[in-house]
């Protein structure tokens, strides 16, 4: 056995393989994978092999197209069927919100370049006369998916590893990791049989590895003790049934291709073709989580009791769909671990704290994902960055806040979730509340609506407080839900009065000591402010594209307060302290806290702001502490706001005049209060996240998620005068390497007179598909809907005519200058 290798993949199922044959094909010629059994004993050998594209993600559907791309050439490459039935995926809808989810998924589907069709009731039976559909409104149909033999595609992609060089050894378990400083000791033990049961024996060997990736599936657990990290991949039963030979199926069947992988997405179930009979896999309610704290040894490639009485329901439903199956017996049943995640999606990248260590866990569609996580985490790997963002995958997306019990909750909620209605407005209830700040309950009681972000309550909006019971706070939709003339109202009094936003979600850090003013300059592309003042500028990728976001306040010459996105501190915290040690001998010592959770924040904006916040402030001439004189755009004070310290800044992500509230956070309560009372004369009104979003995207502020990625530089994002060319900074080679391949847009659009763009949609000029959307809402200022988004450079010009795809219909969109609400910022700026 080779005692030392460039990639050493750890895991032998489909996701393991996947790695190691893509790492092969990137060009690393010394990759070693270890399985601590035999290949695909894990989950990969009792998954029923769909190979679904349905998928809301923009990156998990990149993932998906290259799989399914990827599995129908390796027979050629390798010489073995990996058993793909290209037989299509019908998704039915029996209510018409079910088509509505279909139309928006459809919108990522078709930037992607995913083939679909759309399908009546009718069309239905005349090709597929078994299913039953007088009560449905239509299907999406995907003709180039169908299933797959989890195992045989698992070999091909083994051999076409082995083919390029890949060692595979099998009946080897990790047993410890350690961290040398230029590439981990990998302790090994070599696993024997003993009474059916696979064991440790006293062989052990170790590896060296420049780098590690772990593929480890429903043994994630044991992987984040040995690492010392937090992997929210807990496994959930997932249970399907196989029928006998249906003979209505056998006789259609004999002058008919197969059917394709049907979904009832209302009835919670797929069912596909299998030997004359039909497999029937339902997402039931109920499903629990299992293996919280590890697989025992005695467990292999085994199997749970199935539950009948848990799938009775979806059984029953299955037999309404397809009545010929009413009479067909069970012929064999499956209930196994599926890994899971709390939102679902795989966790794939680089682990938090440690270097040259890559996840890839929590594959819940681990045989669709594959291929592609493999591709794209080489490419990572290899290249440095992926050609798609993949950020929304990290696995730091959860922060260290995260406990086994938590993941347990939200696990079997994904689960019960996968055919759940995905309104792009969903809130999913299991956890909560969690992170709560103090004004909690204060919002609560006036009516606040909250969503999450990295496990904090936030306010999405503030609803009616005396509401009747017929009123539904829930009330979502793929139009325009419940929430809308709220959020609104909210927006139009941040444009024209003054609104209370609670921002204490946002991440925070602070960055003292001899070297971080030269760090700063290196780390970021933009001039680094002056004492009191305020810059926002961004970190780059070694490949030049965008990391992240930052507000870089300089308190003292050695002294700065970073804020970024809230949704992403453990990423930003990871990525900060990594740089930071890697350039601290350059620089000289450099320190770093987060200290999130020791500030809370309160924006208060709108052209009557000041007023509310001069009969708070206490100052020898307290009528000028807000003046542009003394306090002007762009700049950072501490003053006194009744009883509490507050460092003020003077920025709005509304565009309008404004200030953020930074303070205590143990003095939180008492602040709410005195805004509370000081805003009432003014007419002050509290305002939630979503208006928040409308407002900023009227002013054209990117946002790290959507507009802002590692997809894209901040050139493209039309982001040049956050950065100083005239300066080295890190990344900036590769950016300009790079060019201009698209540019972000704003663009206001005569849309449907009931509904939104929501940032997924597809645009187009002349019938050709030229760009995509990342952001989208409605324009209080405006008066229609409203979006930003990326287009070929040819069509970033203000006035460009192009089109948008919303429910299937195509709309005017007009590309807008920069800042469409205030161009000169002459609001920001004011001193009236």
């Amino acid at each position: 056995m080779k005692t030392h290798v460039k990639a050493l993949v750890i895991g032998g199922g489909a996701v393991g393989t996947s790695i190691a044959y893509h790492l092969a094909k990137a060009g690393w010629q010394d990759v070693m994978l270890l399985e601590r059994d035999e290949l695909t004993s894990g989950s990969t050998w009792h998954a029923a092999g769909l190979l679904p594209y349905f998928n809301m993600s923009y990156a998990t559907t990149w993932i998906h197209d290259h799989s399914i791309k990827l599995y129908k050439t390796l027979e050629q490459e390798t010489g073995l069927d990996a058993g793909f039935f290209v037989v299509g995926n019908l998704r039915m809808a029996q209510t018409k919100a079910r088509m509505d989810e279909y139309m928006l998924y459809a919108s990522t589907a078709e930037t992607v370049g995913v083939p679909f069709e759309w399908m009546t009731p009718a069309q239905i039976k005349e090709r597929w006369p078994l299913v039953r559909t007088d009560d449905l409104e239509g299907a999406i149909y995907h003709p180039t998916d169908g299933y797959i033999n989890p195992a045989d595609v698992t070999m091909a992609m083994a051999k076409g590893a082995r083919q390029r060089g890949v060692t595979i050894e099998r009946k080897w378990q990790v047993d410890g990791y350690d961290w040398t400083g230029s590439e981990w000791r990998v302790t090994i033990t070599k696993m024997v049989e003993k009474g059916g049961n696979l064991v440790p024996s006293e062989e052990q060997q170790v590896i060296t590895a420049e780098h590690v990736v772990t593929a480890t599936g429903n043994h994630a657990q044991r992987t984040a003790r040995l690492l010392g990290l937090k992997i929210p991949a807990i496994p959930v039963e997932h249970q399907f049934i196989v029928t006998e030979p249906d003979p209505a199926l056998v006789e259609w069947r004999k002058s008919n291709e197969q059917h394709p992988v049907l979904r009832d997405a209302d009835a919670k179930w797929y069912v596909r073709e299998e030997r004359g009979g039909w497999i029937l896999g339902p997402y039931e309610r109920g499903a629990p989580a299992r293996f919280p704290y590890g697989v025992p040894d005695s467990f292999r490639a085994d199997l749970f009791p199935l539950d009948l009485d848990r799938i009775e329901e979806e059984y029953m439903s299955m037999i309404h769909r397809i009545p010929s199956s009413e009479e067909v017996g069970l012929k064999d049943d499956f209930n196994g671990p599926i890994c899971y995640t709390p939102d679902g999606n795989p966790l794939i990248g680089p682990a938090p704290g440690l270097r040259n260590m890559w996840l890839a866990e929590g594959f819940s569609f681990g045989i669709t994902a594959a291929g592609g996580a493999g591709h794209y985490l080489a490419q990572l790997m290899v290249e440095g960055e992926a050609e798609i963002d993949m950020a929304s995958l990290d696995p730091k997306r959860f922060g260290d806040w995260m406990t086994t019990d938590y993941a347990v909750v939200k696990n079997e909620e994904a689960y019960e979730h996968v055919y759940i209605l995905h309104h792009p407005d969903e809130e999913r209830p299991a956890a909560r509340p969690l992170r709560t700040s103090p004004a909690y309950d204060r919002q609560k009681e006036k009516g606040a609506q909250f969503g999450v972000v990295n496990g904090w309550e936030r306010p999405n909006y503030y609803g009616p407080v005396d509401a009747p019971e017929s009123f539904d706070h829930d009330a979502r939709s793929f139009q325009r839900g419940g929430w809308w003339e709220y959020a609104a109202a909210e927006a139009k009094a941040i444009r024209e009065g003054v609104g209370l936003i609670d921002a204490t979600a946002f991440t925070k850090h602070m960055v003292t000591g001899p070297g971080a003013a030269a760090f700063l300059d290196w780390f970021t592309t933009n001039k680094l402010p002056k004492v009191g003042r305020i810059n926002l500028t961004y970190a780059l990728t070694d490949a030049g594209t965008t990391r992240t976001e930052y507000t870089i306040v300089r308190l003292a010459e050695d002294r700065f307060y970073l804020v970024s996105a809230g949704a992403w501190s453990a990423y930003d915290a990871d990525f900060l302290r990594k740089a930071v040690e890697d350039r601290e001998p350059e620089f000289g010592r450099i320190d770093v806290q987060d200290v999130t959770t020791q500030w809370g924040v309160f924006a208060i904006a709108g052209p009557r702001s000041r007023e509310v916040l001069n009969r708070l402030v206490r100052d020898a001439e307290p009528s000028t502490v807000l003046s542009n004189k003394r306090f002007p755009w762009l700049s950072c004070r501490e003053i006194e706001l009744g009883m509490v310290p507050v460092r003020a800044l003077r920025v709005a992500y509304t565009g309008e005049l404004g200030w953020e509230l930074h303070h205590p956070i143990e003095m939180q309560n008492h602040l709410w209060d005195r805004l509370m009372e000081a805003g009432a004369p003014r007419g002050m009104k509290l305002v939630g996240a979503r208006a928040q979003n409308w407002l900023r995207q009227e002013k054209s502020y990117r946002a790290f998620g959507t507009e802002l990625g590692r997809d894209a530089t901040p050139l493209e994002a039309g982001l040049d005068r956050f950065v100083d060319l005239s300066k080295e900074f890190h990344g900036k080679a590769a950016m300009e390497g790079i060019g201009i391949r698209s540019k972000c847009v704003t663009l206001l659009i005569d849309g449907p007179r009931d509904a939104d763009p929501w940032g997924r949609e597809a645009l187009y000029a002349g019938g050709e598909k030229v760009g995509r959307l990342t952001s989208g809402g409605w324009s209080a200022a405006f008066g229609k809907s409203i979006g930003m988004g990326y287009v070929r450079p040819d069509l970033a010009t203000p006035g460009t005519k192009l089109k948008l795809r919303m429910f299937r219909e195509l709309w005017d969109a007009e590309v807008c200058e920069d800042s469409p609400y205030d161009p000169t910022n002459a609001t920001i700026r004011s001193d009236g």
